[in-house]
């Protein structure tokens, strides 16, 4: 029980943990502090909701399915790997500072809505959820445990988004800052990405 547990909290952490759309959304509103916690709060529901209907419906398929789950081993390897080249090119050829300002601030409604559009209109999104973590999960011994660390990973992140990028929103409107947070990304998702090929789901 705690294994899967413990297995869900890493896996899904590892792979929310890359700065996509979404992340970088709240992030950035983190850092401007507008409104972000109901931002993130969003962020943790949907995954929630998505992880626990991506475990329950495909995980029962693809048991039944072998040479499904090593299609989506590899599909994983692949996916895992573009994200850590993205976030290595990133690091290299450096990305817009995210900006402090406070002017022109928008509703929470507007918030909410665009939270809502980066998240759902995010294929990453689908992929992970619905297929790369549900196929993780699918191996292990208790499957409601391994969701509930899952969320939690999900929790834990956007929450530390949200409270940290309005907390360190000095530094991290810096380009530097950036490139260090890539480097981070990339070795992550390479890592994952190796022993995903080398050892299988």
């Amino acid at each position: 029980m705690l294994e899967s547990y413990l297995t869900g909290l890493i896996v899904c952490g590892g792979i929310i943990i890359a700065i996509g759309a979404q992340n970088a959304y709240v992030l950035g509103l983190a850092v401007r502090r507008e409104h972000h916690w109901w931002s993130a709060g969003l962020c943790m529901g949907t995954d929630v909701v998505l992880l626990t209907a991506g475990m329950f419906g495909v995980s029962a398929i693809l048991l039944t399915m072998p040479n499904a789950m090593e299609a989506m081993r590899w599909l994983g390897v692949a996916f895992l790997s573009w994200l850590a080249a993205q976030a290595f090119y990133r690091a290299t050829t450096g990305r817009q500072a995210l900006t402090a300002s406070r002017a022109g601030g928008r509703s929470l409604k507007h918030v909410l809505f665009a939270t809502l559009a980066v998240t759902i209109l995010n294929p990453q999104v689908y992929l992970d959820t619905l297929l790369l973590i549900p196929a993780i999960g699918a191996q292990q011994e208790s499957a409601t445990t391994f969701v509930a660390g899952a969320s939690t990973a999900s929790i834990l992140w956007f929450s530390l988004l949200a409270w940290g990028g309005a907390l360190l929103s000095p530094w991290l409107s810096r380009p530097l800052a950036w490139r260090l947070i890539d480097v981070v990304i990339g070795l992550m998702m390479a890592a994952v990405a190796l022993h995903l090929a080398r050892n299988g789901v």
